[in-house]
């Protein structure tokens, strides 16, 4: 007996639970970039947006602002939150130099998306890069190791998506 599509589907969510869609259609998906790093951070952010429209989130939905560096990531995504976004994808990359810098940077960002997470109930997807030297994050933008860029948006949709589905189930 040859099974549909939908029903496929459904035995798939029966055998992980709920699960959340990459139809992007009737989200509204913020994008917080930091321009340091650019030649870095460009990429990450060619590839979440172009991911975005292939998931099928309108342009007029998807709004993009851009923060100096990697530690106001977590101020921009909440203003983006606050303005009506069902999620925020957060982009940057940060890399190890000389000093104790490099995890003071980390730790601050990472806490601040986890912590805005929790607080507003709407997915901060960590699409931010802590590597140690150019070469990794060269790898993570279309190299080795894929573009995380790109994965953040999917993971973006899929969250909000999720969200919605264990909110109508209550």
């Amino acid at each position: 007996m040859k099974r549909t599509a939908k029903q496929k589907q459904s035995e798939a969510r029966s055998q992980s639970g709920l699960q959340g869609s990459l139809d992007g259609k009737a989200l509204k998906i913020g994008v917080v970039c930091a321009r340091f790093n650019r030649d870095i951070t460009a990429k990450l952010e060619a590839g979440a947006m172009r991911r975005l429209k292939e998931l099928g989130v309108a342009d007029k939905n998807i709004r993009l602002v851009s923060v100096p560096g990697a530690v106001e990531i977590p101020l921009g995504a909440k203003a983006l939150l606050k303005a009506g976004m069902d999620g925020v994808i957060t982009l940057g990359c940060v890399i190890r130099g000389e000093t104790t810098h490099y995890e003071s940077v980390c730790t601050s960002v990472e806490r601040g998306c986890t912590h805005l997470q929790l607080e507003q109930l709407k997915p901060v997807v960590f699409g931010v890069l802590t590597v140690e030297n150019m070469e990794q994050a060269l790898d993570r933008v279309g190299g080795h190791h894929g573009h995380k860029g790109e994965e953040a948006a999917e993971v973006a949709v899929e969250m909000c998506n999720l969200l919605k589905v264990i909110k109508k189930r209550k």
